[in-house]
């Protein structure tokens, strides 16, 4: 067989594909043939690129915040102080595989969802029908479809008719019809009748490849490491300016300058926010698990983060908004009232057959209590394009008559109506909103007579009007996007609360400022989704997505937060980052609640430790200008560093409340709240160093370890609380680990460890006080302050 020209391929009859695939539709392929085209073309499946897991814990090791303690990791080792270098070593290592086991445990979470789903195909080879995996499907392989099949590859149809439900690939939320000739596409789900057909295009080559190509091109934004970025960017910042002010003091001095590289050392040690990845990936885990409870499965930890930013929420009509299932919306009665208009239906219906417009009929006749049982159906006749119509002939009590549904034009000339324009004005408002619109008529021993009209829609889910109250409730900005109509698009905007300025997608295609004007996108094609996502981003919305189709999946994939729905396709889980497990939409709130408490806890967090740094180095660098001491030895630091991290860590369990607006990284408003709250800690840590008078270098440095971590501790107190830090508690894991901390830092400090000699505890009580007295009274008010009179929010 020579290479298959897929534009060709899809273009020519059947009889030319058959040639062109060199098969035998009696036969279908040999064996020993499929086989040799399998190693060809590939499997039918879409391969999706794997990161290496040990790449992925090498990059723990390969960012800003590493590559700074790496470099105080070996400036230790030069300056020949070992434990120093260990220590830090063994911080760098447990941060690393800490942040990685927790995204590791998550990815499980997703592998798990990929391999529910396995689809077989029924295909014919050396004369013999067999059921293979899908994925093993060829081009020429001869298969037979049927109702409920998932289809597996691109088929051109031999023989047979069949209705397909395409909505996960186009977004169309009504059914097409499928005849001899026509290609039914990878994904679709046939909702009626059986066909013979060729496969024409396998794997990454179909309709369905297409899109999944797409979505590998798609690439979220990493705003956590961004994040990350920026609080390392303002230490380093911090940390530069303190130690070119010093170097050029030390300069002017004439003095040793080999004394600067111990300073230099202990300053970007102090510096370094080692447990930021850690504290986002713990919090980001616990929110995943806390989230997994209420039916959320997140597959990307960061997707927590982008829903606590995410300000404009893109949803997707079919399927997420609606409930993809046609209902009847109207009843028009002709001759008769409601009741009878849908029983006739009804009887011209067959729920077994489970076609979309049977169960929309049938499913209103149980509504209205209408009981069909009290009906024999002696004969059904199921559509048929050619008639455009259904037919019963059923019997009650002895008299038996003749029902039908279908077309309006098939049933009025069926009853010898002439002027069916006037037939069509009753339904024109239901055609304009989008509604397919079909005829009841019945013929009892006479003559046909019209019944009625029944109109059919995918209506909105229950929860959706809810659900949309909620996030606007919460800031989100709601904007739908349909392939279906404009008139489509706006009636269910308007139905659900959206809105009802919704405009082609090609308008906001070229002028995406409007963004903030319009509440929907209609007549979207798959590509068009993500485009619209991207140019959201670009307009500086953090988008969330949501969405159950292949059509979905690059859209999805692109998004801050793609959220798929718990009935979506594999393809649209896959590319998601959160997978609703439970119908409906209700646990987006719940998430974004969730997200803007963890975004908080990392908040005050990077407020704590950007406030430390600012004290610790500006104190020590001016204490060792100043009265020329190293008020802290690098252990000391070290030691410092890893106790406090202990605290911090456990603020991923602290209480704190949930903002009613999307949060925003305002990193720079953190760092001017550091540096009133810092100005004024340092003063305070002067205080504490004139009280301790002409303490022994040793003896003094174990003061001011002991001073600096209390104050750190305390400080973190005080700031976790936007009003007076009494007004709440911190959770019971965060107290413990404080009290334990406290406890454990006071025995050290009067017992003494290597690396830091012992003090009495009478001093070290007295650090204590002074430590409270400064960080939870004096300085709660300096922050109230900062925060009133100067505006800055935090």
């Amino acid at each position: 067989m020579e290479e298959i020209n897929k534009e060709n391929i899809i273009k020519q009859p059947v009889k030319e594909v058959v040639k062109l695939l060199s098969t035998d539709l009696n036969k279908g392929l040999a064996e020993v043939e499929a086989q040799n085209r399998l190693r060809k073309y590939g499997e039918n499946v879409i391969e999706e690129k794997k990161e290496n897991p040990l790449i992925n814990l090498a990059k723990k090791f390969w960012n800003p915040g590493a590559w700074v303690l790496e470099a105080a990791a070996i400036l230790s080792y030069v300056l020949g102080k070992y434990l120093d270098f260990y220590i830090i070593i063994a911080l760098i290592v447990f941060n690393a595989i800490l942040s990685f086991s927790e995204e590791q445990r998550a990815n499980k979470a997703l592998e798990m969802l990929k391999s529910r789903l396995q689809v077989t195909a029924r295909v014919l080879r050396d004369g013999n029908w067999r059921n293979i995996p899908s994925r093993y499907l060829v081009p020429g392989d001869v298969v037979r479809i049927r109702l409920g099949d998932f289809v597996p590859a691109d088929i051109k149809i031999v023989e047979g008719q069949l209705e397909v439900d395409q909505s996960a690939l186009t977004g169309e939320s009504l059914t097409v019809m499928k005849n001899k000739e026509d290609i039914v596409y990878s994904g679709s789900i046939v909702k009626k009748g059986e066909a013979t057909g060729v496969v024409i295009l396998t794997g990454k080559n179909t309709y369905f490849g297409k899109t999944a190509e797409l979505v590998s091109i798609a690439k979220p934004r990493l705003r956590v490491q961004q994040v990350i970025s920026k609080v390392v960017f303002w230490m380093m910042v911090i940390v530069l300016i303190i130690l070119a002010i010093s170097g050029i003091v030390i300069f002017l001095r004439h003095e040793n300058f080999l004394t600067f590289l111990p300073l230099a050392l202990v300053l970007i040690i102090g510096a370094i926010p080692i447990a930021l990845p850690a504290m986002f990936t713990i919090s980001l885990a616990l929110g995943s698990e806390e989230l997994s409870k209420s039916g959320v499965l997140v597959t990307r930890l960061d997707a927590i983060e982008g829903a606590s930013t995410m300000n404009t929420l893109a949803s997707d009509k079919t399927g997420t908004l609606t409930i993809n299932k046609l209902s009847v919306h109207k009843i028009i009665p002709l001759e008769g009232d409601e009741k009878e208009v849908i029983t006739y239906g009804a009887l011209a219906s067959r729920e077994e057959n489970q076609d979309p417009i049977d169960l929309a009929f049938i499913s209103k006749a149980k509504e209205m209590n209408i009981d069909l049982k009290e009906w024999k159906v002696i004969d059904f006749k199921p559509f048929d394009p050619s008639s455009r119509r259904t037919e019963s002939t059923v019997e009650k009590g002895g008299s038996t008559i003749r029902v039908s549904k279908g077309a309006i034009d098939t049933l009025s000339k069926l009853c010898g109506l002439k002027n069916i324009e006037e037939i069509y004005e009753k339904v024109h408002s239901e055609a304009k909103i989008g509604c397919r619109v079909l005829a009841v008529a019945k013929n009892d021993g006479e003559k046909w007579k019209l019944v009625g009209l029944v109109s059919l829609r995918d209506p909105p889910r229950e929860d959706s009007a809810e659900l949309v109250k909620e996030l606007k409730d919460l800031g989100i900005k709601v904007i739908m996007l349909t392939g279906d109509a404009q008139p489509i698009a706006q009636e269910i905007a308007k139905e659900v609360g959206i809105g009802s300025n919704v405009v082609k997608v090609s308008e906001f295609k070229e002028n995406p400022k409007m963004i903030d004007q319009i509440d929907g996108l209609a007549e979207v094609y798959p590509e068009d989704k993500y485009t619209v996502v991207k140019l959201l981003q670009q307009e500086g919305k953090v988008v969330g997505m949501t969405g159950d189709g292949v059509n979905d999946a690059p859209a999805l994939r692109q998004a801050d937060v793609g959220i798929a729905v718990s009935n979506a396709t594999d393809v649209a889980k896959a590319a998601a980052s959160v997978v609703l497990t439970s119908p409906g939409l209700r646990n987006i709130v719940d998430m974004i609640k969730i997200g803007r408490r963890i975004y908080e806890r990392i908040n005050i967090w990077i407020l704590s430790r950007i406030t430390r740094t600012f004290q610790n180095v500006v104190f020590i660098a001016l204490a060792l200008l100043i009265l020329n001491k190293f008020a802290i030895s690098t252990f000391g630091m070290v030691l410092l560093l890893f106790m406090f991290d202990f605290v911090t860590l456990t603020m991923s369990t602290d209480n704190v409340p949930w903002s009613r607006k999307p949060a925003s990284w305002e990193i720079l408003s953190l760092v001017k709240v550091s540096i009133i709250l810092g100005v004024v800690m340092v003063a305070e840590s002067f205080l504490v160093l004139y009280f301790l008078g002409q303490m022994p270098l040793k003896e003094l440095q174990t003061s001011v370890f002991l001073y600096l971590l209390y104050s750190n501790i305390f400080n973190l107190l005080n700031i976790r609380e936007k009003r007076n830090f009494w007004n709440s508690f911190p959770s019971k894991v965060m107290g413990l680990a404080i009290i334990a901390d406290v406890i454990i830092a006071f025995i050290i400090a009067s017992l003494g460890i290597p690396g830091l000699v012992p003090i009495t505890p009478l001093v070290a009580g007295e650090i204590l006080g002074f430590a409270a007295l400064f960080n939870l009274i004096l300085n709660n008010f300096v922050k109230l302050g900062a925060e009133k009179m100067l505006k800055v929010k935090w």
